[in-house]
Order: C-alpha cells, then structure tokens, then sequence
C-alpha cells in the first residue's frame, strides 16, 4: 500500500500548486457556473426592491431550492441575495449521489419527492436536464449486522414502493464484474437510486424561480439584518442591510452554508453547525465501469460514485479537518488535499474495487461543507427571533446521506412552513427547536458531537446505540447517586437520564477521546463504550434479562423511576386560562389539584405535544413548587427531549395571540420521582405525610405533602400503566427524598428503573410517546386519543376544525396495536402486511414481558383508499415483515395489558 501512496502522489501533478485554500481544481462536471461568473464585485447583477415578502440570504443548493418552492407556492416577491454567483460556496463541487432507502420513513418519502423533481417534475416544467442520471446504487455488507441493517430498509422501502433486492457475493459480482466480493456477506441493490449534477440543478431552479417571479440578485453580499422589538417585546426580522441598499422583509431563511453561523450572528441566533474538509478524488477512465451503479461501502466508509467512465471516490473519515477561521471571501475555492487524512478513502476502494491500484488520479476536490451535532438539517424558525429561519447544516444531505443531493422535499416543506407556520410532514428531526439554547451555544459540544457524527456517519444505526461526544452537559440531581448504583444512562439533547441498571456496578461517561483522533489518547477498558457494545445487534440485546427484571418488579411489586429530565414549565397570569383552553385539546379548567393528560395541536389537527396540565393555586411565599402570580396558574410536565419544541410551539402562540400570560422554565429547579406498582401506596404511606386512598388522593390529581420534611408536589398519574405518583421535588432535597422513598420500599422490594423498563410498559399498557408514535403529521383521532378533545364542549382549540373535519369525513389511517406469538425483537420500520398488501409500517416496537410478546405500533391504510374503522382492522389477517422475513401478528383495538385500566386505579 506504500507504493500506491507514492504512486498516486506521482500521478498528483495539482500537488505543487500548494496554497492557502485557492488552488484551482477541477470538478467532474462539464461545466459549472464559476465559468461564465465575469468579474466579481462589479456590484448586484439586479436593481433591490425596496421590500420583499420573504428574503433567502445564500445563493447555493439551499438558497436556489427555497427561492423555487416559494415562488412555486405563490409567494412572487421572494428575493434572493448572493455575496458572489450562484453555487460559488460548496454547491459547485458536491458529488450529487441519491440514495432512496435510509432508516427514517420521513426521509425516505423526502427522497422520493426529490427524485420525482429532479427526473420528472423540474425538466417539464423547465424544459432543461436536471442532470438526472438512473444507474442505481449497491449498498455493500460485510458483516451479518450490516446485511440486517438493509434488510431493514429493504423492508420499509416495500411501504413506500422502493424496489430493492439483497444479492448473495456471486450475484454481486455478476451484477458488478470489476469489485472484489471475496469478503462480502452480500449487498443491497436499488436500481433506481442515482446521481446528479448539483449546479445545474441550481441553474434550473433559478430560472424556474425567476420565470414565477422572484428575484436573484448576485454579488450582493447581506452586511446586516435589522430587528425590531414589538409592542410585546418579541423581536423581529424587519429588514436585510446590503452595501447597496436595505430591503424591507419580514422575512429572511439563511442558507449560507458553512457561512450562516455568521449570518445567525446578525440578529443574535446561535446557528449550531461547524465547517469542516470534506473530500473526494476522481480517477482516470477505468475500462468496464460504464454503466456500474454508485457503491457504499460503510464498512470501508468509502463510496464510489460513477462518474461517465471513472469513479469518484470519497467518504467518512474518523480525523476530519475542521475549518476553523471560515474566510468570508471564499468562493469557487478548493483546500489541498491532505492524504494523510484521505489515504484510508483510497485503501477502501482499493479492496472493494481493486482495478483503481492501477488506476491513475485525475483531479482532487476538497472543500467546505457544514456538519451539525446530529448530522440533521438546522430549519425552521429561530425561537429567539421571530421571521428568521433557517435552511443549512446539511451535512452533506444527512445521516447515512447523499453526498450532497438536497431533499427537494424538505424545502417544499420549508415553503411550507414560511408561509404556514408549520410544515406539512413530520419535519421535528430537522428542527432547530429540536436543540435547547444551552446546547446551541456551547461550543464544547457542538465540536465534540459534530466531530461524532461525521466520523460515524457510515456506522450501522443500532437501536441502542448512545454517544460518547458532548456528555454530562446537563446532569439531575439524583446523577452521582444514581451512577453509583450502576445508573447507565442515556443522553437526550444534553440530559443524562437513566436507561437501565447494570448489576455490576457503576458505567461512568468519560470525557470524549475523539475515538483516538488529533493524537489523543483512546480511553481504555471504558465500561459505558463497553456495555453499548455488547448491545449492538438486531436481536435482543444482552441486556435484555436486565430490562426484563425492572419491568417485572415495577409491574409485580414497586419500581423508582428519575424523570427529572422533563421538562417542567408555569402558564401563569391574567388570561392564562384562556392560553390553556387555546393551547390543549383537552378542558384544563378545573379546579386547582386537578391533573390532566392533554395534547397539543397545530392548524391542521397534527399533534405537536402530548404532556400532563395541572391547575395550580399561587404561592405564598412563592417557590419552585408553586410561583406567585395574579390571575390563574397551571403547572405543565413535558418530555425533556421534546422540552425546547413545547417551550417554542406555547411562546409562539402566545406572542401571536397577545395574551397577557408568562410561561416560566423551572425545569433545572425541579426534580421529579415517580414510585409505580402495586405496593407504591404502601411504601409511599409511610414517608408522605397526606392520605393516599382512592377516596383522599384519586387518579389524576395533585397535591403539596412533605416527605423528610421536605415539601413536594405528589401527582397520582402513571406513565407504565401502574398506581403510582410522581412526586415533583425541588433540586435541593432530591437526594432526601430519593433515599428516604427507598428506605422506606426496601423491606417490599424497591428497585431502581430506567427509561428502557418505561419504553416496554408504556407499550404493553398502550401508552403513546411523542415523536414515535405520536407525531406533527398523526391527529389524535387517528392515534387513539379522541378522548383527549373536548369536542363535545364549545370550547375552541388550536385544530379543532380541523379534527372536526377529519371526524365528519372519516379516518383514512389508524394506529394499531400489533402482537406476534413468536418472540422477535422489532424496532420500528417493520413492513405491515395485511392480507397479502403493505398497508403501512411499524413506527415504535419492544418486548412486552408481562404478557410476554412483541408489541409493535404502527399506522395502517386501507389499499383502496376507503375508511380505516374498526371494522376494517379487525377483519384482516395481518403479518410484520422484519429483514425481509414475515411473522404472524394480531391486531389489537384496545391495550393487550390491562384493558379496563384497572392497576392505575388501585384495584388489582
């Protein structure tokens, strides 16, 4: 290998032309639009208007999408500005791969919308190429874990009629004559996977853009964006500064690439993405390529993109250089490539592909892209100012992603969500609320977790895989206790929360070692790396036999959960009550220390929020337990990893309505235990100082007690479908409270539990969990939570007309319980088979262990197209399809476990 190193070094002439980033390189496209750019700075190709309805600041794929959806949806004066000429940030030299399957089914109909665009949509309504070319791709597996990891997408590709195949070594070799099978377990074949020519495509969006009205205004750099702060005190975008002239906006979407922190800067938002080198090189002409669909070898992390009669080659290294000064005059620029850092790309398609040993180098292209915490996009509208979204951090197109080709989709449903408020799929994984401000400003982790995700961008998705970067950022106050008793604990948008509980004691997160990267030392015999290792597998992991005790000693005796991770927020003041009846489907108006389960919607009836509303009374002294206030009060508890979407989805509805209402975050103040089983009532009468029957404390209520003499708020409610209470904790008497709760359950058998015991019995109980199977894109008719709408009152709610309409007209989806008697760990994204037709997918799975089954959820349609009742999904035979393989399963119209709800209520 040493040779080839030499060899391809001489066969790198471009090498002596070293400099600072501004060699010319040459891109493996016939012509891309620094060719005919002119003279640069000559001053805006186009006269500003004075306003505009929307401004796109970046003039690349982002920018050129946007502006072109936009104006598609009927907003004409969209303006889109560009500091230089279209495509001169990274757009010009991206590779344009597209991959239809990847393990999200979001994304998958994201990318079939993309590709209907680029090969169909956009050349008739243009009459120009989009530079679509259909040579399909191969994705390669060399281990049984990684055949299973398609086999999964093969699976979920059947919902969404993408055709693939798993081919054996020899029928890879058939199919592909020049690649070396010898250590393959077999490959996934999608003939309709392709590539593309990014800057031609930006081409064509701008002139189908600017024939439907908007303006593309180049060598116009943005120096400014003013805000103004209304009558409320919410700032707003109100204006775009230039050098030559200021345009009037509400508006403005930041598609700057690797340069929107900066633009971010302007109006105070924290863009949370990093810059950094990312390569790929292109070969010689190779006979017998021709016609050979695009490879991804993620064992290798290599890909190999077709390329007329050669290759090119790129991919995800560990050691990725970060662009750490980003120059505002880059443009149409390439960095020298550093093949101490690329030669491993090389070695890979070498052994995939060994005729490129002998294969010469034609060209080098490394440029800037930009790369988020969790290798999502960053869109949407900015909480901290309101009129200011963003369209940037693609990272390449995304986890497992496409090199660079754009999801046309996400950007309609940006339009979408500029014009609407809202976009119309479930576009939450995107989100820039998805991150909490005390991430998107820290630096330590933005570095540490982009640098994760790029290095493991390739890496199989297991289902209980954790990172190492960017840990212990935001710790509750029961961490040190709870990882002394082997707490293994999972992080959740900066929370550490507890999984489960090892037996052999404590796993501590260390600090992150870049996976022995920039000369760091690797951490040895680390037990956290270790025990997520042991679980990275498609069966039931190792772990199981743990997870199986906590769940039984909750449902059998009495578990302690720590959910303090939630979120915990106060809707209070003179017309919060009129917030509440606006904000939740269900009535909250009732009497302090009342507690109610409740869902929040948007306009079109989608669920943004499920969480618990309790009506509070004014404290007196005020405390975090219980804050002053005039007017009315309600205490609300929200999942710590949906915490930042809630705050944002309630102040957005406050500002536009112009409530006289706060919202308080006491979410740090707070610490929240939750005791569940049969024995909780016994164990919890002896540390609370209140009467906890049926007839003093019922289901669903609230009231202050003291435990060790510390006051708490207890709630009897269950998230596991247990008696239970929560019992709401100010931080500084948490660890009391915990050790005297567990003293106290000691004698009937207490033990600790994790949020992988709440995963499996909120299933088994039919409970829902936001973003999984409860979703912006799912109503609460179809998700089984009718019940949570006060429809039969006329009491008006956001989505009301909405849910009424779908009501009248009948459900045409459905959330359905499934179980299999063969005992088969599932996931999610499991093909729904009922009577011989795909009718849907699973979106959430685990193991149920009291009624000892899988249980798995997922949304069904009728094939026909006519009304999913109930009817309708008792009457079919139904099997799930998991890698390829299906298995019996039964429908469910009410939860296997406990059908009458009778635990929650104490009778057992």
């Amino acid at each position: 290998m040493a040779a080839l190193r030499r060899a391809l070094h001489r066969a790198a002439p471009w090498r002596a032309a070293r400099g600072p980033g501004t060699a010319d390189k040459n891109v493996p496209y016939g012509q891309t639009l620094r060719d005919d750019a002119g003279g640069h700075g000559a001053g805006p190709t186009r006269p500003l208007p004075p306003a505009a309805a929307v401004v796109v600041v970046g003039g690349g794929s982002l920018g050129c999408h946007t502006a072109y959806h936009l104006a598609k949806m009927g907003v004409s004066d969209v303006v889109l500005l560009e500091r230089h000429r279209l495509t001169a940030g990274t757009t010009w030299h991206t590779a344009g791969l597209l991959w239809q399957l990847r393990p999200s089914d979001v994304e998958v109909e994201l990318l079939a919308h993309t590709r209907r665009v680029v090969s169909q949509e956009l050349p008739e309504e243009t009459g120009l190429h989009a530079g679509w070319v259909q040579n399909g791709g191969l994705f390669i597996a060399s281990s049984k874990q990684r055949l299973d990891e398609y086999k999964r997408l093969m699976s979920l590709g059947k919902v969404y009629g993408v055709e693939s195949y798993v081919l054996s070594p020899s029928e890879t070799k058939d199919l592909y004559p020049l690649m070396n099978v010898d250590d393959l377990y077999g490959t996934l074949y999608v003939p309709k996977d392709g590539t593309m020519d990014p800057a031609g495509t930006c081409s064509t969006l701008a002139r189908a853009a600017t024939a439907r009205g908007a303006t593309i205004i180049e060598n116009c750099p943005v120096t400014g964006i003013q805000v103004k702060v209304d009558d409320m005190g919410v700032k707003r975008v109100s204006a775009v500064e230039t050098p030559h002239g200021t345009i009037q906006t509400p508006c403005v979407v930041n598609c700057a690439g690797v340069w929107a922190p900066t633009l971010g800067r302007m109006v105070g938002v924290h863009v949370p993405l990093v810059a950094m080198h990312h390569a790929y090189v292109v070969t010689e002409r190779i006979e017998g390529i021709q016609n050979m669909p695009n490879v991804r070898d993620h064992d290798a992390s290599v890909y190999l993109r077709l390329q007329g009669d050669a290759l090119s080659v790129g991919g995800y290294e560990s050691n990725p250089i970060f662009w750490e000064e980003v120059s505002e005059k880059f443009a149409f620029g390439l960095f020298d490539l550093d093949w101490d850092v690329f030669m491993q790309h090389i070695e890979g398609a070498v052994n995939r592909v060994p005729v490129l040993e002998k294969t010469g180098i034609k060209s080098t292209v490394c440029g800037p892209e930009s790369f988020t915490a969790d290798h999502k996009p960053l869109m949407g509208e900015a909480p901290e100012v309101r009129g200011f979204f963003l369209g940037c951090g693609f990272n390449s197109a995304g986890k497992k992603g496409s090199e660079e080709i754009i999801l046309f989709a996400s950007f309609w449903e940006l339009a979408h969500w500029i014009i609407h408020g809202r976009p119309e799929k479930d576009m939450y994984g995107y989100d820039i609320r998805r991150f909490p401000h005390s991430l998107t400003d820290n630096n330590r982790w933005l570095r540490e977790r982009s640098h994760e995700s790029y290095a493991k961008n390739y890496s199989v998705v297991f289902p209980y895989d954790e990172p190492l970067a960017g840990r212990n950022m935001r710790k509750d106050p029961l961490h040190e206790e709870l990882l002394q008793q082997g707490c293994v604990f999972q992080e959740r948008h900066g929370w550490e929360r507890p999984g489960w509980f090892n037996p052999k004691g404590a796993a501590p997160v260390l600090d992150y070692d870049y996976y022995g990267a920039y000369k760091r030392q690797r951490h040895s015999n680390y037990t956290y790396n270790e025990l997520l290792g042991a679980e990275y597998t498609f069966d039931f992991p190792s772990h199981h036999h743990v997870i199986k005790n906590e769940c039984l000693t909750c449902r059998n005796a009495l578990a302690l959960f720590d959910m303090s991770y939630f979120g915990k927020f106060y809707l209070v003041g003179p017309e919060a009550t009129k917030a509440a009846n606006w904000l939740f489907t269900a009535d909250v108006c009732k009497a302090p220390g009342s507690t109610v389960y409740t869902c929040m919607l948007n306009r079109r009836g989608g669920v943004e929020s499920d969480l618990t509303v309790s009506r509070i009374s004014p404290g007196n002294p005020a405390s975090p337990l219980a804050p002053a206030f005039q007017g009315d009060g309600y205490y609300l508890a929200v999942g710590g990893a949906v915490a930042q979407h809630n705050w944002s989805h309630i102040s957005t509805v406050l500002q536009d309505l112009k409530l006289q209402c706060s919202l308080l975050d006491c979410s740090e103040e707070l610490g929240m235990l939750s005791l569940q089983g049969p024995l909780s009532r016994t164990v919890l009468q002896d540390v609370l100082d209140t009467d906890l029957s049926n007839e003093a404390f019922p289901f669903s209520t609230h009231k202050l007690a003291k435990v060790a003499g510390c006051t708490v708020r207890a709630m009897r409610l269950s998230f596991v479908g247990e008696m239970g209470w929560e019992l709401h904790v100010p931080r500084a008497d948490c660890v009391r409270v915990y050790q005297a709760v567990m003293k106290a359950g000691a004698r009937h058998g207490i033990a600790n539990a994790g949020y992988r015991a709440i995963d499996s019995l909120s299933i088994e109980k039919g409970y829902r969990h936001w973003h999984a199977d409860l979703r912006p894109d799912d109503t609460p008719l179809e998700a089984g939570l009718a019940f949570t709408c006060k429809l039969k009152s006329d009491i008006p709610f956001l989505g009301r007309e909405a849910v009424e309409a779908q009501k009248a007209a009948g459900l045409t989806r459905r959330l359905v319980c499934f179980t299999t008697d063969e005992k088969v760990p599932m996931f999610g994204l499991e093909a729904v088979w009922r009577d011989g037709q795909v009718v849907g997918h699973i979106r959430r799975a685990d193991f149920g262990f009291a009624i000892n089954k899988t249980i798995a959820y997922g949304y069904i349609r009728d094939p026909a197209g006519g009304a999913v009742s109930l009817d309708f999904v008792k009457s079919g035979s139904y099997e799930l399809e998991r890698m390829g393989v299906t298995y019996p399963a039964r429908a469910h119209t009410k939860s296997p476990f406990d059908p009458d709800n009778k635990r929650v209520r104490g009778i057992y």
